[in-house]
C-alpha cells in the first residue's frame, strides 16, 4: 500500500512538473523570482522531449509499483499518461518535437511579457 501511494505521488509530481514547465512563466509574471526554478525546468523538459530521454521519475515510479506488487510499464510518462489522453496514436518523434515546440512557444510569449513588464518598470522608475 505504501509503495503504491508513493508511486501515485510520483505520477502527481510528474504531472505538476509538466504543467510547471508549460505554464510556469505565468508565475514569473506574478513573482519574478520563479525564473530561477522555471528556466531550468523548461530546459530540462525540452531536452527530455527533443532527445527522447526518459525522465528519472519514470523508473522511480516503476520501481515503486514493482515493490507494491504491481507491474511497472515500459516507455515514458508522456506516452503512458498524457498521449493517450491527447492523441489517439502512439507517441512519435514528430509529436515529441511538436510538444517541445509548444513548450517553447508558450514560454517565449510569456517571457516576452515578462521582459516587457521589466522594461516598463525600468523606464518608469
Amino acid at each position: 500500500m505504501y509503495y503504491s501511494l508513493m508511486a501515485d505521488a510520483v505520477v502527481v509530481f510528474h504531472l505538476m512538473f509538466i504543467v510547471f514547465v508549460m505554464l510556469g512563466a505565468l508565475l514569473v509574471l506574478h513573482r519574478p523570482a520563479w525564473i530561477w526554478l522555471h528556466l531550468p525546468a523548461v530546459v530540462w523538459g525540452m531536452v527530455v522531449e527533443l532527445l527522447h530521454l526518459y525522465c528519472p521519475l519514470t523508473p522511480l515510479e516503476n520501481s515503486l509499483r514493482i515493490k507494491a506488487g504491481v507491474a511497472g510499464y515500459e516507455g515514458d510518462f508522456v506516452s503512458r499518461y498524457l498521449i493517450p489522453l491527447i492523441y489517439p496514436a502512439a507517441l512519435t518523434p514528430q509529436i515529441q518535437i511538436g510538444l517541445a515546440g509548444l513548450v517553447l512557444m508558450v514560454n517565449l510569449v510569456a517571457y516576452a511579457l515578462v521582459i516587457k513588464r521589466w522594461r516598463a518598470r525600468r523606464t518608469v522608475g
